[in-house]
């Protein structure tokens, strides 16, 4: 059973080890738990539906409280306090593409806003409800989880939208294919959520990024359905799917998607490495990619997460004997931990870790083996447990990320990290933060940064910490070259930041792209585009 307050299946639970609660504890101070509401007491605020009534539309309390918030740290916060503020009028369940123009036509017929909920584990606030007197549907797009087709020879394989990355993988191993799309997500997220908001795997140096993998497919908007054929190159004119990727729900609901797979690799190893400190790191990780190296995956940790992931390992005895051999290598306090991945035939595997290898000695980086690279590949998917652990000893954890160009990097990550550590001085508390790049180019990388907080003695205090820290320093990431997101998307968090990179006459092209598809602003209201002011005084 899915949580209805957090993150995943409710039968797994990932421990805070001794260790790393002994560590938080020494850098910010002992945690302070708040009370849970309970799953009833918040059923019970869920006012009368406003929405017809209809065959595919659901309108009881559990099921509209299970779809109103996402997993962003305010939906956190307001799942655990109780107060959603609001929630959907009603929640839709399709089973196919003919039952969204169904929905869409409803809306379009009684004037009610429409929100599309994939996985439900946005970040940025985009399934939020608004508040306000138009009623508003949810359309679950979970039903919607089955291959459809695939085409071996072009390797193109068509999907429903709401399928899960569990049943992406397994669908396409059956018949000796994988899509290689891995965010952190994967268990819960959705193909049409990650074409919706630009998501990118964990391997993309391999598979790419989702737009290098979507290739065409299907969208319903309230102007009719939008059929994006499958081509491999096209210079006639602007690219139709560049509108759909990104667009957050705001042109119309993605009901089928299609997508460029991969034959199954033969093999598939993760590696570590560490160096001595940031800047031979660095240096090694961007000739890496810059000589493009084949390798599927390639991770930086700064000293502070290096630090962190060796306290959260939670095996004292083994971390402290690797940290004495590290240290006789040159590799000490200031250690940075790289992981990396290769994927491929056998000799293209070799290949690339001897290459690999080969370029990490030139930094003095020491070469430890599979052991911590494929535990780093059999958790991947449980952090995100971790937040819950957290919160039951009183602590909070969120994340940023962005992007930048290597001249810029360090700036950028000093930039965020002294931000975030001096962010609750006023409240004399201490912030722990760390980062890593997590996804990297030629050009440049991203940049994955995790402050840990404590709670404060109430909700609504701890939100206010959470504001502090979070808007002040997406306004300095926009300010210093970076993007207010890399792999998030944009959603209601991070829309009043759109414009500074984007531009004045580059946000009135998106307005008018999503007003040709949307004239009454049904869709999906106030994600990726905040409401502009109203000249004559409130909002439009």
């Amino acid at each position: 059973m899915r949580r209805w307050n957090g993150w995943g299946d409710e039968q797994v639970n990932v421990e805070l080890p001794r260790p790393g609660g002994q560590f938080l504890a020494a850098r910010i101070g002992p945690g302070r738990p708040l009370t849970d509401a309970s799953l009833a007491s918040v059923c019970q605020q869920v006012p009368t539906s406003r929405l017809p009534q209809h065959p595919l539309i659901r309108t009881d309390a559990e099921t509209r409280v299970r779809h109103a918030r996402g997993q962003s740290l305010p939906d956190w916060l307001a799942m655990r306090s109780g107060k959603f503020g609001s929630f959907p009028d009603g929640v839709a369940f399709p089973e196919t593409a003919e039952d969204v123009q169904t929905l869409l036509q409803l809306a379009h017929q009684h004037g009610f806003s429409v929100i599309p909920y994939g996985g439900g584990t946005s970040v940025a606030g985009h399934i939020n409800p608004p508040a306000g007197d138009t009623p508003v549907l949810t359309v679950a797009m979970g039903a919607m989880n089955r291959l459809l087709d695939l085409d071996t020879e072009s390797q193109i394989a068509t999907f429903g939208a709401g399928t899960p990355g569990p049943l992406v993988e397994s669908q396409l191993r059956a018949q000796g294919y994988t899509l290689g799309h891995f965010p952190q997500s994967f268990e819960l997220s959705t193909l049409g959520g990650w074409v919706a908001s630009r998501s990118s795997g964990q391997q993309s140096l391999r598979y790419g990024r989702i737009e290098q993998l979507f290739a065409g497919g299907r969208v319903e908007t309230l102007r009719g359905t939008l059929h994006i054929p499958s081509l491999p190159a096209s210079s006639a004119g602007p690219d139709i799917r560049e509108m759909v990727l990104g667009s957050e729900g705001r042109i119309g609901l993605i009901s089928e998607v299609k997508v460029r797979v991969t034959a199954l690799p033969e093999r598939e190893q993760f590696y570590a490495v560490f160096f001595p400190d940031w800047n031979r790191a660095r240096a090694a990780t961007r000739t890496l990619v810059q000589n493009k190296v084949a390798l599927s995956m390639l991770r930086l940790s700064n000293p502070e997460e290096t630090q962190t992931q060796l306290a959260l390992a939670g095996r004292p005895r083994l971390t402290g004997a690797l940290e004495r051999v590290l240290a006789f290598r040159g590799a000490k306090d200031r250690k940075c931990l790289m992981t990396f991945g290769t994927t491929g035939s056998r000799s293209q595997c070799a290949q690339a870790l001897n290459e690999t290898r080969r370029i990490c000695r030139r930094f003095n980086g020491v070469y430890t083996g599979t052991h911590l690279g494929n535990k780093w590949a059999e958790k991947r998917f449980t952090m995100p447990y971790l937040r819950e652990a957290l919160w039951r000893r009183g602590y909070v954890v969120d994340t940023l990320e962005t992007a930048t160009d290597w001249d810029n990097l360090d700036h950028l990550v000093n930039t965020i990290e002294t931000n975030l550590r001096a962010g609750l001085a006023d409240d004399a508390e201490q912030v722990h933060v760390f980062s890593h790049l997590s996804h990297l180019y030629s050009q440049g990388s991203s940049i994955y940064t995790t402050y840990v907080f404590r709670a404060a003695d109430s909700y609504q205090q701890t939100l206010e910490r959470w504001h502090a820290l979070k808007h002040s320093t997406s306004a300095l990431i926009v300010a210093n070259r970076g993007t207010i997101s890399h792999q998030h998307g944009v959603g209601k968090d991070h829309a009043p930041y759109l414009a500074v990179e984007k531009g004045e006459l580059g946000m009135l092209a998106i307005r008018n792209l999503c007003h040709t598809f949307d004239p009454e602003g049904l869709l999906n209201p106030d994600t990726l585009l905040s409401t502009p002011p109203d000249p004559n005084g409130g909002t439009h």
